[in-house]
């Protein structure tokens, strides 16, 4: 699903304008009539759906800065572009202390709106990231900062939820990139210990002559090379909590000093002539059955049930498939502000395609796809094309199907099919094995060029480098009226008169 924009005026011409013009950049938008029934539509169940509101100023029902005091006590974070035909320095300042995010004055042509929607949506979604990144920093994130919708995950939140209200030891088990150290993450900020230190080790990736260093740290000179003295994992989440990540892959002679550290609740450093308390709450994580290390000896028994007192499976991506597009759709915000691209959402052919795949490497690789397709894409949608890689994973043919096996729909447009074969194929020679006229071919191709890009005119007139009026007329010519969604699309000077006449 697209960005979803609520547009609010009371004059129905209006709406239709604005309507056509944010729909033609890929974005979905609801309409009300007036203040109130917009209140009532953000304050519904619609309302989270709801990015951003392009606000009439002078309605007859309620003004638009009435709403605007209103919407800023239950929605101080959404976005409001105000729309008026009062124009003037005294009615932008009046909006902007109502709580405006930007101001227009009518009649505005598709591009300026477009351009301050996009701008609004980008500096909202950097706002949010700013917000998570300084939750992270304070060790203050929270279930509720989690994108997930799956009753699976909902599950693991209700553990996580269950498990942060003591100091209960908690083993997170899952596979790599499913998301355990923010699990981990969001137990620590649920918790009593919020805000306190939170340490991340990862225990494969130490090296193995400096593990009792780094875990219980070292007095000066207590080894060659030991210069100072230095605090050990143990000693720097001392009140807080301490993540051991991948802890199957620890050696034995260290996980019995392990075992005596969670026992006794004291640490050893190395060189030192006494033990130092601490305080600290273990978290462990694991991508390996533990149990089955345990039963075969390669990890210890009585540390493997001093770690797994409360155990949480976070399940695998393709086990949670809801979660898919919801997360697919976080990232495509992030990485569109981050990137400064016009992306707002996926087809619902890349929907389809991301929702088929097994996702091997959980939610990392999805948002790595995500970001390299994002970086990649030209238009305002994500499409099945942009994911040739996770398409050629599931054996689609990319190179006959630009459009991964979807063929263009009836609806797409008035004229008749394209011949049979790839739905992007196209024959020069006819049935005789002579060339095809020069006006059949032209026609076939901008019929191509249509289906292609889901009757996004500019786009179409873009790719096929010719003017967007030479297209429509040409599109006149053969007698190929674009029609749908994608295709309600007029010329941009046209809408900008008809704005004008309206407004």
């Amino acid at each position: 699903m697209a960005q979803t924009i609520l547009v609010v005026d009371d004059d129905p011409v209006q709406r239709r304008l604005l309507e056509t013009a944010i729909t033609r950049s890929g974005m979905h938008v609801i309409t009300a009539p007036g203040g109130s029934p917009a209140l009532d539509l953000i304050n519904g169940p619609r309302g989270e759906q709801i990015t951003l509101m392009l606000l009439d100023l002078v309605m007859p029902d309620m003004g638009g800065l009435d709403v605007l005091a209103k919407l800023r006590t239950t929605n101080p974070d959404l976005p409001v572009i105000v729309l008026t035909a009062r124009g003037g320095i005294d009615s932008a300042v009046e909006a902007m202390r109502a709580g405006a995010n930007d101001f227009l004055v009518k009649p505005a042509s598709p591009e300026r709106i477009a351009v301050s929607i996009r701008n609004q949506l980008k500096i909202g979604t950097l706002s949010g990231e700013v917000k998570q990144l300084k939750k992270k920093a304070d060790n203050r994130l929270s279930f509720e900062d989690m994108i997930a919708t799956s009753p699976e995950m909902k599950q693991v939140f209700r553990l996580g939820t269950r498990a942060a209200q003591s100091d209960i030891p908690i083993l997170i088990e899952g596979e790599s990139g499913a998301g355990k150290e923010l699990i981990a993450r969001a137990i620590q900020g649920t918790s009593a210990r919020s805000g306190k230190p939170f340490v991340t080790v990862n225990c494969g990736a130490i090296p193995e002559n400096l593990i009792e260093s780094i875990l219980f740290g070292h007095e000066k000179g207590s080894f060659t090379g030991a210069s100072d003295k230095h605090l050990g994992k143990f000693q720097e989440a001392d009140g807080g909590t301490l993540f051991l990540d991948e802890i199957g892959e620890l050696r034995l002679d260290m996980q019995v000093k392990l075992l005596r550290a969670l026992q006794e609740g004291e640490v050893d450093p190395v060189g030192s002539k006494r033990p130092v308390k601490v305080d600290v709450r273990i978290i462990s994580a694991t991508n390996r059955d533990l149990g089955s290390m345990a039963r075969d000896g390669s990890f210890r028994e009585d540390l493997y049930y001093r770690l797994n007192v409360f155990p949480i499976l976070v399940p695998a991506l393709r086990e949670r498939t809801g979660d898919i597009i919801p997360l697919a759709r976080h990232f495509i915000q992030r990485f569109a502000a981050e990137e400064n691209k016009p992306v707002s959402g996926l087809t619902a052919q890349a929907t389809q395609l991301l929702e088929g795949f097994s996702w091997p490497g959980n939610v990392r690789q999805l948002e790595n796809t995500i970001f390299r397709a994002v970086v990649l894409c030209d238009g305002a949608m994500l499409d099945a094309c942009d994911f040739p890689q996770i398409a050629a994973a599931m054996g689609v043919d990319t190179v006959q199907h630009q459009n991964y096996g979807v063929a263009p729909q009836p609806s797409d447009l008035s004229a008749p099919a394209l011949p049979e074969g790839s739905p992007y194929a196209l024959n020069t020679t006819d049935a005789g094995g002579h060339v095809r006229k020069f006006e059949d071919l032209e026609s076939e191709i901008i019929r191509m060029a249509i289906a292609r890009y889901d009757g996004h005119m500019s786009e179409v007139a873009r790719r096929l480098g010719i003017g967007r009026s030479t297209l429509y007329r040409k599109l006149k010519e053969f007698g190929l009226e674009p029609r749908g969604p994608g295709e309600a699309e007029s010329s941009d000077s046209a809408l900008e008169d008809a704005i004008r006449k309206a407004g």
